[in-house]
């Protein structure tokens, strides 16, 4: 490009970024953009003429000139320079402004178009292991050129092979912890303290202080390393103290910090510090060791912007939501930042269903453990500089609360106890995280709070997370009006839809607002009872035993939407002309046959069992033990209190297993009708399993009194062995057979999973 002529030179128009390139470039841990990102960005700089800024093609005049005529002549400005460099830093201010903020600040300072494009290149192919680019005009030899320029590429290839071969035994000494081994090679080569030794581009203190120990081989190291290299990346841009962070190498982090500590503020490819990447991977003690001594006032702050928010989010994914809670109350701005993947703090808590696990599903005594646990005070840890992460403020107790917490003192060795007790205090837990974020969130504008509860009570109504869904709600009342994007479903149709019994019932808590949802419609024309009528989703159907109590459980779904919506609402057509009777019957046809396939199942191996002991027993009841008496036609021992026993449980043996088989005959020749699945075929499946199991019982009793009647010649030390043997089946039986008989008679006669569930006020 040695001409001078303007024409010569592309120069840009005043164009708008935003069209070309709509969706500013942006990644995380699993996912980028960048292909999208790069193929509209380029359509816009060819556009312009100015692909060759990128590819080299068109490369930078001289900044000055001279006059070759006058030697003397002081040099001046060239104007070709002048030119290319207004049109580059245009090029590069299109690029800038099309990146995300975590991405802007990593190549801001590059000076050209080109090397903030090839940096952004090199940077995303690496991580996600895209193709390599094609070669550029720069990079591609010339016919004449080519051999040579080969021979230098495989030349290089095989000097980094020898290198990597070089080092391999200060691979092995560093992942050895051998001091003494690595000493012997660095006194031949100093630089091995910093050189690659491995394909990652790894330096030995990288390789040792994730093996987590030898730290004495981490101490000498660093010691023996320039301060400039303590904080080189290797090829995926981990630096060894965000190597010491990710497997939570305390010792060798307090190490590196002391030498260096401006490696505290060093950020991966990611955008991340090493605290982030202690939050990753959920290493408290590290978290806690970064958090007391990263500060918060440096130039590129871990505390601010998105980096805080990712260390939010990792903070909450690692469920550490004590830590969670103080830096909502500290940096309360993060409470009201999203992610590119418009993930919000208060969204991504709200997606954590197994830390709000609902009591109901605790059997008595758990549910009173939790009670106790419940009315514990929560740890509020208070973070200030040098201070440890968990002193908590001392507040005073009541007698009541210390004797309590001294019993649950007592029984926390014992580890279901120690279980409950950590889930129901990390619930409450995560619940003053969530209200914190709503106390926050309150701060902003009526439309920037609602950018970012709506994810939040949309996600928490499809999960079943009342407690959120009530919090947000007692927040921000507008919230209950929130309408899914496309279906244009409330919370209250997200919640049938999903089966979410928790939100659903949150409408007995609400006041007479409650009867607006009883007509309400989606864009599909459906309303509650048509929701009602789907099918379940797969993981709410696998929580419920067996295809006709899940059967039961969708009829007992529809039947209390039904009581609950518009009498107009029953027989309303959806746009598709079904009523919700017909999206029912529809929906459920495979389920429905499944459950009369189990019901028969079950009758038939049960009919078997019921009709080998009513033979048993009636056999038993004719040829009774010891025989009868020829003068009187008697039993033998019919004086004997255990012949006694005999008769009466060989007597309820039989009439059991009668009615046993006689119940399970009933539900093999029943009509299968939706409507038998609620309480009919339920309830003669309970008569029948439980006659079958008095059956087994009295049969057991009767043999054991039969044994002691026949061999047991009066000796009382004979009942010990036939009673613990006789329990065998019995137990065997109510290990397999009964937890299904209890979820029978508690699914079919219990107190439903529908009512009020609190007394506070809901809208």
């Amino acid at each position: 490009m040695a001409s001078s002529s303007s024409q010569q030179r592309p120069w840009a128009s005043p164009v708008n970024v935003g069209n070309f390139v709509p969706t500013k470039l942006w990644f995380n841990y699993t996912s980028t953009n960048y292909p999208a990102w790069k193929e509209q960005m380029l359509c816009l700089i060819q556009s312009q003429g100015l692909l060759g800024f990128i590819d080299g093609t068109i490369a930078p005049p001289h900044e000055t000139v001279s006059d070759a005529a006058d030697a003397t002549a002081a040099a001046v400005r060239n104007p070709d320079y002048d030119l290319w460099s207004r049109s580059d830093v245009l090029l590069k201010g299109w690029i800038l402004c099309s990146l995300n903020d975590d991405i802007v600040y990593t190549v801001s300072a590059l000076k050209t178009s080109r090397d903030v494009w090839l940096e952004l290149e090199n940077k995303f192919r690496r991580l996600f292991n895209l193709a390599p680019p094609p070669p550029t005009a720069t990079s591609t030899s010339t016919t004449t050129g080519g051999s040579a320029e080969t021979t230098k590429v495989e030349t290089q290839q095989n000097t980094g092979e020898k290198d990597l071969k070089e080092y391999l035994h200060l691979h092995r000494a560093a992942l050895q912890g051998n001091w003494e081994a690595a000493k012997r090679i660095f006194d031949d080569d100093p630089c091995a303290t910093t050189a690659s030794i491995n394909l990652i581009k790894a330096t030995a203190l990288h390789v040792a202080v994730g093996t987590g120990k030898a730290i004495h081989f981490v101490e000498k190291l660093v010691a023996a390393m320039p301060e400039e290299s303590i904080s080189v990346m290797d090829d995926i841009g981990g630096t060894p103290l965000s190597v010491a962070a990710a497997v939570g190498n305390v010792a060798a982090a307090t190490i590196i910090v002391n030498r260096m500590p401006t490696s505290l503020y060093v950020p991966n490819d990611f955008g991340n510090f090493p605290l982030q990447i202690a939050a990753l991977y959920a290493q408290k003690d590290m978290l806690k060791y970064l958090i007391s001594i990263t500060k918060d006032d440096c130039d590129l702050n871990p505390y601010a912007g998105l980096a805080g928010l990712r260390l939010l989010v990792y903070v909450i994914d690692a469920e550490f939501f004590e830590i969670a809670l103080y830096l909502v109350k500290k940096y309360p701005d993060l409470a009201r930042l999203k992610l590119p993947d418009n993930t919000s703090a208060l969204k991504k808590i709200t997606a954590k269903k197994s830390v709000f696990v609902s009591e109901q599903r605790f059997n008595f005594w758990q549910r009173c453990i939790s009670y106790c646990v419940s009315m514990e005070t929560i740890s509020r840890p208070q973070f200030t500089k040098g201070c440890d992460i968990e002193s908590m403020a001392q507040n005073s107790q009541t007698v009541f609360q210390s004797l309590q917490g001294m019993l649950l003192n007592v029984v926390d060795g014992l580890g279901a106890i120690k279980s409950i007790k950590e889930k129901t205090l990390l619930k409450q837990q995560a619940l003053e995280v969530v209200k914190c974020l709503c106390k926050e969130i309150e701060l902003l504008s009526f439309m920037e709070a609602k950018d970012i509860y709506f994810d939040a009570i949309m996600v928490a109504a499809q999960l079943g997370i009342h407690e959120v869904v009530e919090e947000i709600v007692g927040t921000f009342p507008s919230a209950i009006y929130c309408l899914t994007p496309g279906s244009n479903q409330y919370i209250f149709h997200v919640a049938v839809e999903n089966r979410s019994k928790h939100v659903y019932n949150l409408i007995y808590q609400m006041s007479d607002h409650k009867h607006l949802y009883s007509d309400l419609q989606d864009s599909n024309g459906n309303n509650l009872l048509h929701l009602a009528g789907k099918l379940a989703p797969p993981h709410k159907l696998n929580e419920i035993s067996g295809a006709a109590l899940q059967m039961q459980h969708e009829i007992q779904w529809y039947k209390e939407v039904e009581n609950f919506v518009h009498p107009h609402s029953r027989e309303r057509l959806n746009y598709a002309g079904k009523s919700p009777k017909m999206v029912f019957t529809e929906e459920h046809k495979i389920l429905k046959e499944e459950g009369e396939k189990w019901m028969k199942d079950t009758s038939n191996s049960c009919t078997i069992a019921a009709a080998l002991i009513a033979t048993v027993m009636f056999a038993a009841a004719i040829t009774v033990p010891g025989g009868n008496d020829s003068s009187n036609g008697f039993p033998i021992f019919s004086g004997n209190s255990a012949f006694i026993m005999f008769a009466i449980s060989d007597a309820v043996s039989l009439f059991t297993s009668a009615t046993s088989l006689l119940m399970f005959l009933a539900i093999l020749t029943s009509r299968y009708a939706e409507e038998d699945f609620l309480y009919v075929l339920p309830k003669r499946l309970i008569i029948g399993l439980g006659t079958l199991f008095l059956s087994i019982t009295f049969m057991m009793v009767a043999f054991s009194a039969t044994l002691y009647l026949v061999f047991g010649r009066k000796e009382s030390w004979v009942l010990i062995p036939v009673g613990v043997l006789a329990c065998l089946p019995v137990t065997s039986f109510v290990l397999l057979q009964f937890p299904l008989l209890v979820d029978l008679v508690y699914s079919t006669y219990g107190p439903g999973i529908f009512g009020k569930q609190s007394n506070r006020p809901f809208h």
